[in-house]
């Protein structure tokens, strides 16, 4: 979604004369720009690079060696209890910056990566999600609620989907340039097309465009309009579990491990690069867990 905070991210080539030089970021934004980095990237790794300049100042990072990274890192791991994945990212900033943009090929290459916390995701179960999607009235959070369970998509593609993506025929949603710019297909159930069909004729939308739009004209419905909707949601359903939009997806990937849907085609319908990313939902399965004996259970019996 553009918008005024993306300006910065439009791809043009810093001005080089002689009064003004262009400024690290400026660069760095440019050079991610020519090599594809998406908007995320680009803003997570400016980031980074934002936190460790701030920390050397007044040092240039062109004059921080091998030993002065490692301190910062130590810092951000010790002091700062910064999250491993958090610490991860700023190293391939970092390698970013060193190795692609001054070209110092070995200056991070023995640099330990810190081990990152497995945690295994949130799973609502089916009555859970029945209270949330009874607790919304307004069909169009309804229907993206939905929807997302339903076809198992992240909130970044729920808030993206075109109304030509929609293939009803078929029973598929073209994903257009999901996580690593990647176009997959997942399904469209049955069970939503009349739904989809009500809202889009309450809302009295073509046949092309957003289908979820905005306030604005042109905009689809941003990221944290939805998340504050599933976040009321699950307050109002009497739900006090940690969870998140993204719970949906989890939700939708375990419950169809315990129908008995082969984990390859989950993974096809997840968009999941490594089968080992889908794995996770096994150690989470009522099917795969809940039906597993306690050796207590026989003991019981002859007490």
């Amino acid at each position: 979604m553009q918008s005024q905070s993306r300006k910065e991210f439009i791809l043009s080539k810093p001005t080089v004369n002689e009064k003004k030089k262009p400024t690290l970021f400026e660069t760095l934004t440019y050079e991610m720009q020519l090599r594809n980095y998406s908007y995320k990237t680009i803003k997570a790794y400016k980031s980074c690079i934002r936190g460790f300049v701030k920390y050397i100042s007044p040092k240039h990072p062109r004059d921080i060696d091998n030993e002065e990274i490692r301190k910062y890192l130590l810092y951000l791991i010790a002091e700062n209890k910064t999250p491993a994945s958090t610490v991860n990212q700023v190293i391939n900033a970092l390698r970013f910056l060193y190795v692609d943009l001054y070209h110092k090929e070995f200056i991070i290459k023995d640099l330990p990566r810190p081990q990152r916390e497995h945690r295994l995701p949130k799973v609502l179960n089916e009555e859970e999600i029945l209270r949330i999607f009874q607790s919304v009235n307004n069909i169009k959070h309804r229907t993206m609620l939905m929807l997302t369970y339903a076809s198992g998509l992240r909130v970044s593609e729920v808030v993206k989907l075109r109304i030509e993506d929609i293939d009803g025929m078929r029973g598929l949603i073209h994903i257009r340039g999901a996580k690593g710019k990647k176009d997959r297909y997942t399904l469209l159930p049955e069970s939503m097309r009349f739904m989809l069909n009500n809202y889009w004729k309450t809302y009295k939308l073509g046949h092309t465009g957003w289908l979820f739009p905005g306030a604005n004209a042109g905009y689809h419905l941003s990221v944290r309009s939805i998340q504050t909707v599933f976040e009321r949601a699950v307050a109002s359903a009497g739900i006090n579990k940690p969870v998140s939009m993204h719970t949906l997806r989890h939700s939708f990937a375990t419950h169809l491990l315990e129908q008995g849907t082969d984990l390859r085609y989950i993974q096809e319908l997840l968009g999941h690069k490594s089968s080992k990313t889908t794995e996770v939902y096994t150690h989470i399965s009522k099917k795969a867990i809940g039906n597993i004996r306690s050796p207590l259970d026989r003991l019981a019996e002859k007490l």
